[in-house]
C-alpha cells in the first residue's frame, strides 16, 4: 500500500507530476500526515540534491513493493515505457540515447482536468535529470506548460531502499510558479494524488513482472 509520509503546503517548484493526469482527473484526496509503516527516508536526497526547500506546493509518499530493485529500477529509468505501465503518460520522447543519467532529457505529455482554477488542457513536460546514482536515487526537474496551465518549475525526487520483503520506494515533490502558487490548497492535492497514483502502477508493474519470473 502507499504510504504518505508526509505533505505540506509550498512554493510550487517543480515539475508535474507524471500522474498528474491521474492527479487531477479523480476525487483529489486530502494531504496526509501520518506514514504507515514507519517514517521514510531521511534526508531524501540523491548525491546531496533534493527537491526545492522553499517550494510553497510540496507532497512526499512511500511504498514497499515487493520485486527485485532491478525491476523497479528498470522500469522507473526506461522512461520510454511510462505508457505502457503509466495510463496518465500520453506520450513520451528521450531527447537523447542510452542509459539515463546525469544531463538526461526527456519531453512527455499528460491529460489535465479543469479544476477551480485552470482549465482542462494537455501539459507537455520537458524533464531533466540532475542526479542520479545507480538503483539508489534519481532527480529531475523542468516545466510543465499546457494551454492555460503552466508550472514553471517542477522537482521530482525518487529513493530505493532495500528492506525485509521488498523494496521501500520514496518519492517527493515540489512545484513552482505564479499560476499554481495561486491556489496552493488544490495543487498540493493535486500532486499528492499524482504521486500516490503514480507509486501504484508502478508497484502493480513490478510485481506483476516479479511474478511472471518466478
Amino acid at each position: 500500500m502507499v504510504s504518505i509520509s508526509n505533505a505540506r503546503g509550498g512554493a510550487v517548484t517543480g515539475l508535474v507530476a507524471l500522474a498528474v493526469a491521474g492527479v487531477l482527473a479523480g476525487t483529489v484526496p486530502a494531504a496526509q500526515a501520518t506514514p504507515q509503516g514507519g517514517p521514510s527516508p531521511s534526508p531524501s536526497q540523491c548525491r546531496g540534491r533534493g527537491v526545492d526547500g522553499d517550494a510553497l506546493i510540496r507532497y512526499e509518499a512511500d511504498t514497499v513493493i515487493k520485486a527485485p530493485l532491478s525491476t523497479i529500477w528498470k522500469l522507473q529509468t526506461d522512461v520510454e515505457s511510462w505508457p505502457s505501465w503509466q495510463p496518465p503518460v500520453t506520450t513520451m520522447e528521450r531527447l537523447d540515447s542510452g542509459r539515463l543519467r546525469k544531463g538526461s532529457q526527456f519531453r512527455w505529455t499528460t491529460p489535465a482536468p479543469a479544476t477551480p482554477t485552470t482549465p482542462a488542457t494537455t501539459l507537455e513536460i520537458t524533464s531533466t535529470v540532475r542526479e542520479l546514482r545507480d538503483r539508489d536515487c534519481v532527480l529531475w526537474s523542468g516545466p510543465a506548460i499546457g494551454e492555460g496551465l503552466r508550472i514553471d518549475e517542477g522537482v521530482h525526487l525518487w529513493t530505493y531502499r532495500k528492506v525485509k520483503g521488498g523494496v521501500r520506494v520514496h518519492t517527493e515533490e515540489t512545484w513552482t510558479g505564479a499560476q499554481v502558487e495561486a491556489d496552493v490548497p488544490t495543487a498540493t492535492k493535486a500532486l499528492g494524488y499524482g504521486l500516490d497514483a503514480w507509486l501504484r502502477d508502478l508497484k502493480a508493474a513490478a510485481e506483476s513482472r516479479a511474478g511472471a519470473t518466478r
